[in-house]
């Protein structure tokens, strides 16, 4: 199993205490450079520093990729193997290209994510900046997704987008609570509750 672990913004005190629980578990910590590993250090100085280019070379970029998932898989394959990366795994991460390039050499991995404070949430606090009503994110390229929370009506609401372009939604409610539950493409109620997020994206994304 290879999970990747978020470690926050950069300061070590940001740590998830469920983070700092998976290094100190895990077979194997690799991590994508010195920032990252400084924040594992105290609980893994054993973690693998693993070379990600910060270029637009796309051959250099899978070139690594390739590399790094032949470093990481066969202790993937066999035992807890932790990939330690600033911010949140799911959020313009370098987590999910090495995730796509693990599966199509070692399809027999299975990947795991637990979420990390990202840099949208922190720039918050850091600027002082309250956040309230819609706001857009972007790395600079087209929408591609949404996420809707409070989403009473998730149904409904995927109805409506649907004639927008949108095709895949996964709703969530009392995420990371006991009741949680997650729902799928077209299987969603019809009603929910106040702690309920839909994520949509478009057909091609």
């Amino acid at each position: 199993m290879l999970v990747g672990v978020g470690l926050g913004p950069g300061d070590p005190e940001l740590l998830t205490l469920r983070a700092v629980r998976l290094l100190k578990e895990a077979a194997a910590v690799f991590v994508p450079g010195n920032l990252a590993y400084d924040l594992v250090r105290p609980y893994r100085p054993d973690a693998v520093i693993l070379e990600f280019p910060m270029t637009s070379d796309e051959d250099y970029i899978r070139e690594c990729l390739e590399e790094n998932a032949d470093a990481i898989a066969p202790k993937a394959k066999d035992g807890l193997v932790v990939f330690g990366i600033i911010g949140d795994p799911n959020f313009y991460s370098t987590f999910s290209r090495l995730c796509e390039v693990i599966s199509e050499h070692y399809p027999e991995v299975a990947f795991a994510t637990e979420p990390g404070i990202s840099s949208i949430t922190a720039f918050a606090s850091v600027a002082n900046v309250p956040v309230a009503g819609g706001f857009f994110v972007s790395d600079g390229s087209g929408l591609e997704s949404r996420i809707f929370m409070k989403v009473r009506k998730p149904a409904a609401l995927a109805a409506s987008l649907k004639a927008e372009g949108y095709s895949e939604f996964v709703l969530v409610e009392r995420m990371y609570m006991p009741e949680q539950q997650v729902y799928r493409g077209d299987d969603l109620p019809e009603e929910s509750n106040y702690f309920s997020i839909l994520f949509a994206r478009r057909s091609g994304a």
